[in-house]
């Protein structure tokens, strides 16, 4: 009986054992199930966060909004010649782009409207496509534009090194490819900006071509790119491409062409095949019946037949083409040019190119403005970088141009009244002109200057202090005289001048030296001073003071005991342009590379920042006249009343 109840004790202890153990290990696999749900959930929310950490690194921020131009009130433009850069077919109107604006021409050729760089459009703009509802337009410097037949948006990225952009594929998913300088290729998908492809990061990017599944990157100095099903493979010379600079692409079902200052590479089939027009400057590029028209430097449009064999290309004859060919289109079955200076078609019965479309009169020579300046008379003199000067009536109906060897390149221009003369700085000599406007001498190393490059030059009693990269030049009738660093000058290449009384203050690349007469009094840098950058582009006298700018630092105020002010309203470091600071009785100006007109305002002690209506933030010279401030910049002129 015991032995039975034993037994039976036995067996329902080994049953709660075993029913124990289960539950135990139940529990247990239960906890290991929980720990590694636990564990997932953390690493698949950290591989969350990190991708959302690592997409929003990779999208490039930028505002999007409907374009509000509002410039200061009473802002004219002084009229500089239209370039034509870009062309393209928008619902049927032509429209056509350049550093001046966009245009839109109807049916018959005449203008429909005119949108103004400046006043109506942020730019220059350098590139123009169609795609669906919208036209896209590039700029130099303000992003990507987009024009629905009624009204503009701008796509503006924040950081600068992307707003600069040199082409513009739209894609017909929606998408756009950008072209950037130094960036590479961006797509933008109406969200979003992000690079298009690492492989397509960081290159000089001149051409687009292709659609969403197969894009072609002509470079600057990389030769071509293709992308395709997610992959990169790039040509360069050892591939076959004439050379690693590529200018144009075209795109056709057969084959892909890529123009290059050497010729053009034909691709088929993704291979390199051969290279067509050897030695030609391939501008621009289109595929038409059978040919392939090549928009070239200074030879016009040639064209070569693509069936197999080796034919010379035929050239078109009739009226020249001056300059380069910058677009080459097929309107109506007919072939169009479009080059620096008008829209010219292919004349199918004499042969050769006529203008259906030319650039309207301008007043002024050319649109960069480098140097501006007023004479006794009234009348504006306007020089630039590569095409002599211009001098303006007073009037402002009338301008004479004056381009020679001497007068080109044109740094400064500076009334002398004392001798009722104008100097003109320049890269090949100091250039003196009379009342009268007439060139009566140049100064230069043969006649005693320390140098033919002249940067600046001021006048002083009894004569000129002239500035050059060679140290100072002073011309009086004791003769010439050069002050250079052997004499202590704190650097030889001198940028910029200002006089007041018997002191001469001196820029250079190297700091400020400051001097009384001809002696040296002192010598600032960062490296002894509160002088925030050593490289000094423009001084300009503010009453007993001193407005300094700099190249990286903006703009520094220097007081008569020389101690150095920063000025708590400029923050951000910019670049004061050579020579371009103007002081009137209200205000101070500075013409700054990338950011602009920035004003000072004497009475409030306050600093402002003017980009609207200026056409071009790269703002090189200013000069003041009758109640109105001229502002120069690389992409034309303006003017408007001081009274802002």
């Amino acid at each position: 009986m015991r032995r039975g109840v034993q037994y039976i004790r036995t067996v329902a202890c080994q049953i709660w054992h075993t029913r124990v153990s289960r539950v135990a290990l139940a529990a247990v696999g239960l906890a290991a199930i929980l720990w590694a749900g636990w564990a997932l959930f953390r690493a698949s929310r950290a591989v969350s966060e990190s991708a959302r950490r690592g997409a929003a690194e990779e999208e490039i921020a930028f505002v999007s909004a409907p374009l509000d131009r509002r410039g200061p009130s009473g802002l004219e433009a002084i009229s500089a010649p239209a370039v034509f850069r870009d062309a393209a077919l928008y619902r049927g109107r032509l429209y056509v782009c350049g550093p001046a604006g966009l245009v839109e021409y109807d049916a018959d050729g005449g203008v429909k409207v005119r949108y103004r760089v400046g006043l109506d459009l942020p730019g220059p703009l350098v590139s123009i496509a169609s795609s669906g509802p919208e036209l896209f337009i590039a700029t130099q410097g303000e992003g990507l534009l987009a024009y629905n037949g009624r009204a503009f948006r701008q796509v503006r990225p924040e950081a600068a090194a992307y707003r600069t952009l040199t082409a513009v594929l739209p894609l017909a998913t929606g998408r756009v490819l950008l072209g950037t300088p130094k960036k590479g290729v961006l797509v933008y998908d109406g969200k979003r900006i992000t690079a298009f492809h690492p492989a397509l990061s960081d290159l000089a990017v001149t051409a687009l071509a292709g659609d969403d599944s197969s894009v072609w990157v002509g470079t600057v100095d990389r030769g071509v790119l293709h992308w395709h099903a997610g992959e990169v493979e790039r040509f360069g010379e050892s591939e076959g491409l004439p050379d690693p600079q590529v200018l144009s692409l075209a795109v056709t079902p057969e084959a892909v062409y890529a123009g290059t200052p050497m010729g053009v590479a034909e691709f088929v089939e993704g291979k390199f095949r051969r290279v067509l027009a050897s030695g030609f400057f391939a501008q621009s590029l289109l595929v038409r019946g059978g040919k392939l028209a090549i928009g070239t430097l200074g030879e016009g449009v040639v064209e070569v037949p693509l069936a197999a064999g080796r034919q010379r290309p035929a050239r078109q004859s009739g009226e020249a083409l001056p300059g380069k060919v910058e677009r080459l289109l097929e309107i109506g079955g007919a072939l169009y040019a479009v080059s620096e200076s008008g829209l010219y078609v292919v004349d199918e019965g004499r042969g050769g190119f006529r203008r259906v479309l030319d650039r309207e009169g301008a007043l002024l020579a050319d649109r960069n403005v480098s140097a501006l300046g007023f004479d006794g008379a009234g009348r504006l003199w306007v020089g630039y970088f590569d095409r002599g000067l211009d001098i303006l009536e007073a009037g402002g109906d009338r301008a004479t141009h004056v381009e020679n060897d001497h007068v080109f390149c044109v740094n400064r221009i500076v009334e002398d009244r004392e001798r009722a003369i104008m100097a003109v700085a320049t890269a090949n000599g100091l250039v003196l002109f009379d009342a009268a406007g007439k060139q009566r001498q140049v100064l230069g190393r043969n006649e005693g200057l320390i140098s033919n490059h002249v940067t600046d030059v001021v006048p002083r009693a009894g004569g000129l202090t002239i500035a050059t990269p060679a140290g100072l030049t002073f011309a009086d009738a004791g003769g010439m005289r050069s002050l250079y660093a052997f004499h202590g000058l704190v650097n030889n290449h001198a940028y910029a001048l200002a006089a007041s009384g018997e002191r001469l203050l001196v820029g250079t690349l190297g700091g400020m030296s400051v001097l009384e007469g001809d002696a040296i009094r002192a010598n600032y840098t960062t490296a002894n001073s509160g002088l925030r950058h050593n490289w000094i582009t423009a001084i300009v006298p503010v009453g007993a003071e001193w407005f300094v700018g700099t190249y990286g630092a903006g703009v520094l105020r220097f007081d008569a005991a020389g101690r150095w002010q920063t000025f708590p309203d400029l923050r951000a470091p910019f670049e004061v342009n050579s020579n371009a600071m103007l002081a009137t009785d209200r205000k101070v100006y500075a013409g700054s590379l990338s950011g602009g007109l920035y004003v000072y305002d004497r009475a409030a002690g306050r600093w402002s920042n003017l980009t609207a209506g200026l056409p071009s933030r790269n703002v090189t010279a200013l000069a003041a006249h009758g109640g109105y401030v001229y502002v120069g910049t690389d992409n034309g002129l303006v003017r408007f009343p001081e009274v802002l």
